[in-house]
């Protein structure tokens, strides 16, 4: 079985994606979707949570082979980033989503000097925009931001441009597409259901998918 549709059935086994084209949720900026995804829940099963990790691990190796640091971002990514890093061997940071306003005031938490080589861990791409505030604050200090592995991309199309846009490869374990067809085949979705799910992932902004 390939990674993506083992991953994708992971997550829809443990209740970390949940699919309600029927009952849309409310995303934190307003966005009605069929879809809600917290893979804050991996970290709740040993099995799964072994088997995403060893799977970051390979994709690190394998996409970023120079890399030399790895940045957990605040707070999903930092639980994946420490247990990666100890398959890996390799040290790690995190990045705030602010600078503390106390102490040192740091953004970066741990050593992130000049010139390391680093891969953002990330759990989930959706729009891109606070995974991007990570890769700024790591440019900032003068790293080299490899790219980033991630456990789950929606694929949306304003996430991709902007990482292009700012230059940033990701690699996910697994996608949304991968994920319906795992849904359709464990019959956690009708596969008539499909349609109005692709159509929401083409513009999430226009609730026109709920009409379907």
């Amino acid at each position: 079985m390939r990674t993506e549709t083992k991953i994708a059935k992971d997550l829809l086994s443990i209740g970390a994606v949940f699919l309600r084209p029927g009952e849309p949720f409310t995303w934190a900026s307003g966005i009605r979707s069929p879809i809600y995804c917290d893979n804050r829940i991996i970290l709740s099963h040993p099995a799964v949570r072994r088997e995403v990790e060893a799977a970051l691990a390979a994709l690190v190796k394998e996409r970023y082979p120079g890399c030399g640091l790895l940045a957990g971002t605040s707070t999903a990514g930092i639980a994946h980033a420490a247990y990666v890093s100890e398959i890996l061997g390799l040290p790690m940071c995190y990045v705030r989503g602010a600078a503390k306003d106390h102490g040192r005031g740091n953004r970066i938490e741990g050593r992130a000097e000049p010139g390391a080589k680093v891969v953002v861990i990330e759990d989930l791409i959706s729009t891109g925009g606070s995974v991007l505030e990570v890769v700024d604050a790591l440019r900032q200090a003068g790293c080299e931001v490899l790219g980033i592995a991630s456990i789950f991309t929606y694929g949306l199309e304003k996430g991709v441009k902007r990482l292009a846009d700012a230059g940033v490869q990701n690699a996910s374990l697994s996608c949304y597409d991968a994920l319906l067809a795992a849904a359709v085949e464990e019959g956690v979705i009708a596969r008539e259901d499909v349609p109005r799910l692709e159509r929401f992932r083409q513009n999430p902004q226009d609730g026109g998918w709920m009409s379907l």
